[in-house]
């Protein structure tokens, strides 16, 4: 991390605890998370030491709140115009680009952790494969970073914060989607096999559900890390064009 990113991520950082936004959005994530483990997923009826319970709907949950956190980190800056005075200072584009999804990606993550009594209560119920468990929390931090990915280029690529948000959900739900087996039999037989191999490939959650049953192989992880690097570096062309223009 250079100096410059390093000092754009501090700010961003700082600036999600210097309003609402960020109590706001880890109540909701907390109870929600709450809502859908203990409700929906049935964790004491299941009769189970895991918590498949509870990570099994963090897709959807990022589906929503992610995008919320992703929509105000360009467009808020296009709104306000702050985002000439940010280029015109001695940082690049990938300085600041890299930066303010980092700090986004650290705040997902700090809401993630905040999550810990339900592990402590699976521990305390039972006696959980703990190794399934860590590889689980890492899987759902990087697949929050691959949402927040594509939230950061279409917040780029608008100054209009909801257009953004409508934008990222969409987008981000075909990723979602794109592994369902009724979404790949409407591609069968009028595209090759191959073909919709790759498309189920692109699915979070064909990588995420591997990892979240403790299967921490190295092609689930550098899904995600290039997801999120093409994404970036697809944020930062935008942001480029919209220098340039």
């Amino acid at each position: 991390m250079t100096p410059a990113m390093l000092v754009i991520f501090r700010r961003e950082l700082k600036s999600y605890f210097a309003t609402p936004l960020a109590l706001i959005f880890i109540v909701i994530f907390l109870m929600l998370s709450g809502f859908f483990t203990f409700e929906l997923g049935s964790f004491y009826f299941r009769g189970q030491a895991d918590l498949e319970s509870f990570f099994s709907y963090h897709p959807w949950l990022y589906l929503f709140l992610v995008p919320a956190i992703a929509m105000r980190i360009w467009a808020e800056e296009h709104k306000s115009g702050t985002i000439e005075l940010l280029l015109t200072l001695p940082v690049t584009v990938a300085d600041a680009v890299v930066g303010k999804f980092l700090a986004a990606w650290i705040f997902a993550g700090l809401s993630l952790l905040l999550t810990f009594p339900i592990w402590i209560t699976v521990n305390y119920l039972g006696d959980p494969d703990n190794g399934i468990i860590v590889a689980a929390y890492l899987g759902s931090w990087l697949m929050s970073g691959a949402f927040l990915s594509v939230g950061c280029c279409l917040s780029a690529a608008t100054r209009n914060q909801v257009i953004a948000f409508i934008l990222t959900i969409t987008v981000c739900l075909v990723f979602v989607l794109a592994g369902f087996s009724v979404v790949l039999n409407s591609f069968q037989g009028w595209l090759p096999v191959v073909v919709i191999d790759v498309i189920a490939q692109l699915s979070f959650l064909t990588h995420f559900d591997a990892i979240s049953r403790g299967v921490l192989d190295l092609r689930d992880v550098l899904f995600f890390i290039l997801f999120i690097a093409c994404w970036l570096f697809a944020t930062a062309i935008v942001i480029e064009i919209k220098k340039a223009g």
